[in-house]
């Protein structure tokens, strides 16, 4: 499927999950149809599963925006608490899209709970709970990417058998959402045909003896003028060849300390996953890589260069491997919420670029790379290290191992299925006549309350039935124009006054006497205005119903 197919889709607003091979252009793809809405007055909610990605688009990581956090599984507290943060409550029922960007890294479990979250915030009084609230949801990402993480591995423990994460297609949220997959076919990064057969090869379970041998032939050739970002699978690896690089350099240092301005919180997340260190140290002759896209500017997150002077104002000149020259002027990390920044940090977009991490890597487009993957250790890890380069001809390995060369077997078959519904859908799709693409398009737009839009007729159902038949429960209808935020929330409360509000020690005194006196917990719930979900979460929260909240058995 082309870009303009899978975009032509997109402005339908069905759910899609938007895939396709590094360098197809998915991100593109996304950020064309973020602008199209945006045009007509439609801001969407740009989320991601990692900070890294999140700092990449300057959004949201999708724990963040949904208020889940770090847990991945949401009790009627925990959702409770979420409906007392006035904020949050806003910014989802007052949402159209959801975006999620690398959705390879979320685990099912939570995306089940942020499903759960905005079934149960938007849901309208009197209507049926719908997928992710009835927003228009769109899942970015490859799952030959590396997997999501489990939680003993996130915490540097062993992962047992049992406890290895599920993907995010695997999850009942996903299959419930039903998204019209546009697996992108289109090539931008690797243009080098034997190169391109070679990554095809790893994707499709196909890599034979030819493939192993040209990947042979790019080991052990590496010279000492060759000068291009070397790639590990660990940590250690990486900070000790950038420090020991710099100090190999004569001449002074030049120090960038990054500015903050925000929540401190969210300060700290962005400082935490930006690739441009909190403290640069810079020196002439330094090897660098840029850390962001600025198109106008002339670089990309992943350009390589050499620091080769510094302006009168010690802003550092970078001459690209292309030969360009360009004044890296220090750049914005943003979160934001719509048009409101939430927090922003400030540094020079550069990294020293001896050396990063597979893990870091990911996104990048890197015009050589020398990879060491004789410690991989992860379903994905060489293909992802293998694949930021453009041409077989800037890949210098220093040694691979046989997992190096594993993708999850549950991804290969799932992937099958992936294409064959993209090609269906795509099929489907170009049968239509154009006044029929027109009337779902005006539909949706006029569904989401966007400006200057055409009226248009019924007729969502073609494009729908071009979906796999397996399909768990499909939405019947495009959702009803969302409401502005604060009119949401006095409908909401209309039937529940208090619902979402935070409690004060006079409910929860009043709360334990009443139940106390044994009182029916449906009347006790009329009596606060909350939901008799909320009055039984606020029980379990005072201790006053026992094992309330006993840990479940894993």
């Amino acid at each position: 499927m082309t870009q303009d197919e899978a975009l032509a889709i997109l402005k339908t607003g069905l759910n899609v999950f938007l895939t396709g091979e590094p360098g197809s252009g998915k991100t593109h793809t996304i950020n064309r149809y973020v602008a199209w809405l945006r045009e007509r007055g439609v801001e969407s909610a740009v989320t991601a599963s990692t900070g890294i990605a999140a700092t990449h688009i300057n959004g949201m990581t999708i724990h963040s925006w949904s208020g889940i956090g770090i847990k991945r599984e949401m009790t009627d507290y925990d959702i409770e608490m979420i409906h007392s943060r006035e904020k949050t409550a806003k910014r989802i029922v007052s949402a159209k899209v959801l975006v999620i960007e690398e959705v390879s890294m979320l685990d099912a479990a939570t995306l089940e709970s942020v499903d759960r979250v905005l079934r149960t915030l938007r849901r309208r009084p009197l209507m049926p709970e719908q997928p992710f609230g009835g927003l228009q949801v769109i899942f970015v990402g490859d799952f030959f990417q590396l997997p999501p993480v489990s939680t003993s591995a996130s915490r540097g423990g062993p992962v047992s058998k049992n406890e290895q994460a599920k993907f995010a297609f695997e999850s009942s949220a996903w299959k419930e959402a039903n998204p019209v997959v546009c697996y992108l076919s289109e090539q931008h990064r690797q243009e080098d045909g034997d190169f391109l057969d070679l990554l095809t090869a790893m994707r499709r379970g196909t890599f034979g003896a030819a493939h192993r041998t040209r990947l042979n032939s790019r080991v052990g050739i590496l010279s000492k003028q060759t000068i291009a970002t070397r790639l590990y699978t660990h940590n250690e690896n990486v900070d000790r060849i950038n420090k020991e690089s710099l100090g190999k350099i004569e001449g002074a240092t030049k120090v960038f300390h990054m500015t903050t301005r925000g929540a401190q919180r969210l300060v700290e997340s962005l400082k935490a996953q930006c690739l441009s260190p909190e403290t640069l140290e810079l020196k002439e002759g330094a090897s660098v890589m840029f850390t962001r896209n600025n198109f106008d500017a002339g670089y990309v997150n992943g350009t390589l260069g050499t620091v080769t002077s510094f302006t009168s104002l010690g802003v550092p000149v970078v001459k690209t491997r292309s030969g360009e020259t360009i004044t890296a002027e220090p750049a914005e990390w943003a979160i934001q919420d719509g048009n409101k920044i939430l927090a922003r940090i400030t540094q020079v977009p550069l990294r020293l670029a001896w050396a990063i991490t597979v893990h870091k890597s990911q996104g990048m487009s890197l015009d050589a790379a020398i990879i060491d993957l004789s410690q991989a250790f992860e379903f994905g890890q060489g293909y992802v290290a293998i694949s930021r380069v453009r041409s077989l001809s800037g890949l210098f390995l220093e040694g691979f191992n046989e997992r190096a060369l594993e993708l999850h077997p549950k991804v290969a078959a799932a992937d099958r299925h992936f294409r064959a519904y993209s090609d269906a859908a795509r099929k489907k799709f170009a049968a239509l006549g154009t006044s029929e693409k027109t009337k779902l398009e005006n539909n949706f737009l006029r569904a989401i309350g966007a400006k200057s839009v055409a009226a248009a007729g019924a007729g969502n159902s073609a494009l729908r039935n071009s979906r796999p038949s397996r399909s768990n429960s499909p939405r019947s209808e495009f959702p009803a124009p969302a409401a502005a935020s604060g009119d949401r929330l006095a409908e909401l409360r209309e039937k529940y006054p208090n619902m979402g509000r935070p409690w004060t020690k006079d409910d929860d005194t009043l709360l334990a006497k009443m139940f106390g006196e044994k009182q029916r917990n449906v009347d006790i719930a009329k009596h606060f205005g909350r939901k008799p979900g909320a009055i039984r979460s606020r029980l379990g929260h005072l201790g006053l119903v026992p094992n309330f909240w006993k840990p479940r058995k894993k």
